[in-house]
């Protein structure tokens, strides 16, 4: 059956790219640069739909939930790294990506996976996806069966659901309860959606992990409080999150994280109310492992 692309604004023909295999590198650069910048444009017009998908994800993990990713493509590769990097970053493991075609797609396409409901089905049903969870699918075209499919199922099950689509009036958000739909017109390139749509999909998850996790306690003013320590560079990150935190020295803030393991969140309550590890350590269970809570 063909496939009806006609009213997508990310399959459009650029007009003002038409010629892009006669301009300069330089005239060429400039151009994608002033399309890039309709990017931010339309994420800003598509904040309210972006509060209220962080307004539900949040509310899942505080439930126990988890933030699991669907997509194909450039789109699930984009879900499966911000669900990946979450985990050094924050020390969580509650954001999933599933991309079709497993976790093989990512470095290679595995051709007709993104066709199939079924599949997506299959992939959840794995994770065991369960009514605590929200389920975000990400799709650039806004029609992917894979994402539909997938959709359709958590809506089934009781979980949460909303997609991240780069076109207006899509199918799959038909298909969700907290769509976010935005266009930044044509790609440079036709039909390219890793150009502008996939900047628009990274800026936004970007935005509902890091402003999730900011709202859940993962961070104490500016600073990644729970930040894993698991290599030199990041014990360091740890020394300065700190010495920011408490405005302690070198040795004070390595002393006091040798004792707790790393532990930035009981390393700045010990120093900032001079206690011990034990009493910090109850103060953070007492507030849900909240910095803030803790110091009251």
């Amino acid at each position: 059956m063909a496939v009806n692309l006609t009213n997508l604004s990310t399959e459009a023909r650029n007009e003002k790219s038409k010629d892009l295999d006669l301009l300069s590198i330089e005239d060429a650069l400039l151009l994608m640069n002033e399309e890039d910048l309709k990017v931010v444009e339309a994420i800003k017009g598509a904040i309210p739909q972006i509060k209220e998908v962080i307004e539900n994800t949040i509310k899942a993990y505080k439930a126990g939930g988890r933030i699991i990713y669907i997509g194909a493509g450039t789109s699930g590769r984009l879900g499966l790294m911000d669900a990946v990097e979450v985990v050094p970053t924050y020390n969580s493991d509650r954001f999933v990506g599933l991309i079709a075609g497993g976790d093989n797609a990512f470095v290679k396409a595995v051709e007709g996976a993104e066709d199939s409901k079924e599949l997506c089905v299959e992939d959840l049903k794995k994770l065991e996806l369960n009514d605590k969870d929200f389920v975000l699918g990400i799709a650039a075209s806004g029609r992917t069966p894979y994402v539909i499919g997938g959709l359709d199922y958590a809506n089934s099950i009781g979980a949460d659901t909303g997609c991240l689509c780069c076109n207006l009036n899509t199918e799959i958000a038909k298909h969700c309860k907290h769509p976010i739909e935005l266009s930044a017109g044509p790609e440079v390139v036709t039909g390219s959606t890793r150009l502008k749509s996939g900047t628009c999909q990274k800026i936004v998850l970007n935005m509902i992990s890091t402003i999730t996790m900011v709202k859940v306690g993962k961070i104490y003013g500016n600073l990644m409080v729970d930040v894993r320590a698991t290599n030199e560079k990041l014990v360091e990150r740890c020394r300065r999150i700190v010495m920011e935190a408490t405005g302690c020295d070198h040795d004070k803030a390595d002393e006091v994280l040798k004792e707790t393991n790393n532990n930035c969140k009981t390393a700045i309550i010990m120093i900032l109310l001079n206690t011990d590890k034990k009493d910090a350590e109850e103060r953070l269970k007492n507030a849900n492992d909240v910095i803030r809570q803790a110091l009251k």
